[in-house]
Order: C-alpha cells, then sequence, then structure tokens
C-alpha cells in the first residue's frame, strides 16, 4: 500500500472555483495546503506561492502563517476551512468582489507567459490571463505525470 508521501496529486482546481463565502482561489489554496501537509504535492509545486495564494490571504485579511498552521494542525475540510477564515478574516461581498475581480484581472509578466505556453505547447496564443494559464500548467503536468 502506498504511503502519502509516495503518492503525488496536481492540484486540479481552478483558482476561478468558489466555495460557500464566494472567493476565488480558496479552495485551490485549501487543497494545495492540505496535499501539501501530506507531503502528497508533486516535487517543485507551490505549497503556499506569493502569487494567488498570498494574493488570497491578504486580500481576505488574514496571516500567512496562521492559514498555513490552521491548516497543518487542525486538518479542516474545505467548508471548516471557509468557517475559519470566516470568523478570522474580512469576508463581506465588498472584499469578496474585490478580491474575485483582483483574480480574474491577473495577468502574468511576458516571461511568465512565453514560459508556460512554452511549456504546456500553446503556440500562436494570446492568451496571457494567470487562471487560465496556470489550470492549462497543471492539466499539462497531470499528463505528464500520468504517461510515466
Amino acid at each position: 500500500m502506498a504511503t502519502a508521501t509516495d503518492t503525488k496529486y496536481i492540484p486540479i482546481i481552478s483558482s476561478s472555483t468558489v466555495g460557500p463565502l464566494g472567493a476565488m482561489h480558496l479552495p485551490r489554496l485549501w487543497t494545495k495546503l492540505t496535499l501539501g501537509n501530506a507531503g502528497m504535492l508533486p516535487d517543485g509545486h507551490d505549497y503556499c506561492g506569493k502569487g494567488f495564494d498570498q494574493m488570497t490571504i491578504s486580500d481576505l485579511g488574514l496571516e500567512r502563517e496562521k492559514v498555513i498552521e490552521f491548516v497543518k494542525t487542525t486538518k479542516p475540510t474545505y467548508v471548516q476551512f471557509e468557517a475559519w477564515v470566516k470568523a478570522n478574516g474580512k469576508t463581506d461581498a465588498d472584499t469578496i468582489k474585490k478580491h474575485n475581480d483582483a483574480v480574474k484581472g491577473y495577468i502574468h509578466g511576458d516571461d511568465t507567459v512565453k514560459r508556460i505556453q512554452g511549456d504546456i505547447g500553446l503556440t500562436g496564443s494570446d492568451v496571457k490571463d494567470a487562471v487560465t494559464l496556470n489550470i492549462l500548467e497543471d492539466l499539462h503536468d497531470l499528463h505528464v505525470m500520468a504517461a510515466k
């Protein structure tokens, strides 16, 4: 039987996905933290990165280390995680809308766009938004992992 560290999972969940709170990327952040704490993220995959992960934490008025520690020690379900975010952060409708608009509007820099497009074999495309490129990169990584 495989142990958690023997099995790796690409967190195939888009940054545009929301839970009951309606905050984009929050389900992906929980997924990455949950997999990372179990030793189940592939090598080199961001556990809690400086991009959308940090944007979500900051926009919702949370503290990075407290978010990480809560998920690590409590191992909450996603619904429990959202309840904790609501109790410890800022989740009013205006805050959520501003955050979601920032996620939807985030455009990768030219170097990152070129790197991702090259890595996944996407040619002749003007796709630059981070949400789309990130999920395409995850889907590509899943394909590579599954083809082994």
